[in-house]
């Protein structure tokens, strides 16, 4: 249940737990001696109680400024079309600090005389997620949890990635083949009883992955659900994942010894955000835990991990704590006169007890603090924002490089470009699409749904036909949607092309052949695909939200003494007319003005999007959570 709340926050006091057995139960490693215990805590921070006013839509308006197409003309062929260039000043984003310090911190040297960037502080850290690329991954959360780790392990922290063990009965099993059983399970005491997990580990790319194994992981399907929908007892998947979370840097002895207990947990969206409850009200009340910090990444706040009020007991945690998650649903959204509304919002609770906050871009980091963009946390994520930042997620570049990459017939650069011409034909070949090198080729690579604007796409491609342009699309979801595709290919069989799936290299080949890149998202915390996009010199048209706002800068034909600058387009608000006016723009300048376009590509390509830049700016926030004392004394 991922609907629209109102959070109501309860303060409450931490009573004496008595401590738990040896290690193998659910409790602390049994290298740590019996503690006295704490016989009242409080908790140290207050927490604003948020309205049950309306919880908001799914839609957020950008500020971007709208683009005009003119008839009047520039006298130099560099110069493009004519456009408001986009207002100056603050963008709204929460940061106390206003600009996340990338300053190098380094030792340089190796044996082999190659430089290696080494922190002066490093961490023990423990990423928790429900996916991490290339083991399992459904979109961006995977794509992080599989790179920002190793990029951290390279500046010289100790990093250890928990996830699940995903077997789905099918040949993509064999990615865990190289991860052996530690031969050392643990007993979860939860959702009424005791459930033994075991833990596999593979050491790869300098960083510990380690895989909770247990049955209910062994399923067909996504890590989420199967073709019938989301799984019924997701909760109680992710439950057990947290709790094994917890236990694993006390109790694995990970390449001789364990991580311990001052480490620094990276808890990632609703699947992960039992854990900084779980420190705070089973840990550190018996001096467990207690010089560690926690930092909640939010890759897409609309999924919060809501459940029945009932399932709190399902949870393992005291039953004081039960204000920590508690969730009530404002009346309009009630099913009928005798619901109470009563709920658990894992989410909320890690929001309420973790040190810092970061979402994965600045935009969205001030976004989620509005009615709109905050699906009902907005207020108590307000609160909180003298401990929110965003960072922009990196991009691997080895995976994504022009260059060098497998997926594509031709090879091409900033400095050559010629490859991506010849892409572009064999794209064109592959697809059955006549051979124009010159038509403007427009893509899209998503899944097909609200979110991602695709109901805008469906108003405005009988128009954008009428244009010369030809448009293919990737991507899966609602089955209305996927139709739809079959049906735009069968009539406009020499303009439009639509692949009904997911092709990795098939989304390779695509950006690598189009010329522009649509992404009409209604929000996007982030987006990768924009990047990707730049990287490979196709020019990106974004509804100017979330990270696409960031990381797209407007193109204007004017700056440089008339060399232009810019990345690409953003067009605001979100509507069939603004899209199209901005893609007319593109279409215009990519037939009238080679050499603006030329420079517009090379602009993206040459940006530095590497995850070695976003670690740096995380290891700024380490330092932060590391200032002030954790959540419980």
């Amino acid at each position: 249940m991922e609907s629209l709340q109102s959070p109501l926050v309860l303060s409450s006091k931490l009573l004496p737990n008595s401590l738990k057995k040896p290690v193998l139960e659910v409790g602390f490693a049994c290298f740590f001696k019996q503690r006295r215990v704490i016989q009242s805590v409080s908790i140290k921070r207050s927490v604003v109680c948020c309205s049950r006013k309306g919880g908001g839509g799914g839609s957020q308006d950008g500020s971007s400024a709208m683009l005009v197409n003119t008839d009047k003309k520039d006298a130099s062929d560099s110069v493009g079309f004519h456009l408001v260039p986009p207002p100056s000043g603050d963008n709204g984003v929460i940061d106390p600090h206003e600009k996340l310090s990338t300053q190098k911190e380094a030792e340089t040297g190796n044996s082999e005389g190659e430089e290696e960037r080494k922190t002066k502080v490093t961490y023990n850290i423990v990423f928790v997620t429900s996916e991490s690329a290339p083991y399992s991954k459904t979109g961006g959360l995977g794509d992080v949890c599989g790179s920002l780790p190793i990029a951290l392990a390279a500046h010289g922290h100790r990093v250890m990635v928990v996830s699940p063990r995903y077997q789905n009965g099918t040949c993509s099993d064999e990615i865990f083949s190289g991860a052996s059983d530690l031969e050392h399970p643990i007993k979860v005491h939860c959702f009424g009883g005791v459930q033994e997990v075991s833990f596999f580990h593979e050491y790869r790319a300098g960083v510990d992955w380690v895989f909770v194994d247990h049955p209910s992981y062994h399923r067909p399907g996504n890590p989420y659900g199967d073709g019938y929908g989301a799984f019924g007892d997701n909760q109680f998947r992710f439950t057990l994942l947290c709790h094994a979370a917890c236990e694993a840097p006390l109790v694995l002895p990970l390449g001789g010894f364990t991580y311990g207990e001052k480490c620094l947990f990276l808890v990632n969206d609703w699947h992960a955000s039992l854990v900084p409850v779980l420190l705070a009200a089973k840990y550190r009340p018996h001096g467990v835990y207690k010089d560690a910090r926690t930092v909640l990444v939010i890759h897409n706040l609309a999924h919060q991990g809501v459940e029945p009020a009932v399932t709190y007991d399902n949870l393992g945690l005291p039953p004081e704590w039960y204000g920590a998650v508690e969730w009530v649903f404002p009346t309009w959204a009630r099913t009928h006169a005798l619901d109470t509304g009563q709920a658990v919002n894992l989410l909320k609770g890690a929001i309420v007890t973790v040190d810092r906050i970061l979402t994965v871009s600045k935009g969205y980091a001030w976004e989620v603090t509005t009615p709109e963009g905050g699906y009902g946390l907005h207020e108590l994520l307000t609160s909180r924002k003298a401990v929110i930042n965003g960072i922009t997620n990196g991009i691997d570049v080895s995976e994504w490089d022009p260059s060098s990459d497998e997926h594509i017939p031709f090879h091409y650069s900033a400095e050559d470009l010629s490859g991506k011409v010849q892409c572009k034909i064999a794209l064109q070949k592959e697809l059955s699409l006549p051979i124009r090198p010159d038509c403007p080729l427009i893509g899209f690579i998503g899944r097909l749904d609200y979110q991602k604007g695709i109901d805008v796409i469906r108003l405005a491609t009988p128009e954008l036909m009428g244009e010369d342009v030809q448009l293919v699309m990737l991507g899966s979801g609602n089955p209305e949607d996927e139709e739809w595709m079959r049906v735009m290919e069968s009539t406009y069989r020499d303009k439009f092309r639509g692949w009904v799936g997911f092709n990795v290299p098939i989304s390779h080949r695509i950006t690598a052949s189009c010329d522009i890149l649509l992404m009409p998202s209604r929000f996007e915390p982030c987006g990768l695909n924009q990047l990707y996009a730049m990287r490979y010199g196709a020019v990106p048209v974004v509804h100017g939200t979330g990270g696409l706002r960031d990381t797209v800068e407007n193109f204007n034909p004017y700056a440089g003494g008339g060399s232009g600058e810019g990345t690409g387009w953003t067009f605001s608000p979100l509507s069939k007319d603004t899209m199209l006016a901005a893609l007319r723009v593109a279409i215009r300048t990519y037939r009238e003005h080679k050499p603006s376009w030329e420079r517009l590509m090379k602009r993206g390509m040459e940006k530095d999007y590497t995850w070695d830049k976003a670690a740096l700016e995380y290891e700024q926030v380490f330092k932060w959570a590391f200032i002030d004392p954790p959540y419980v004394s």
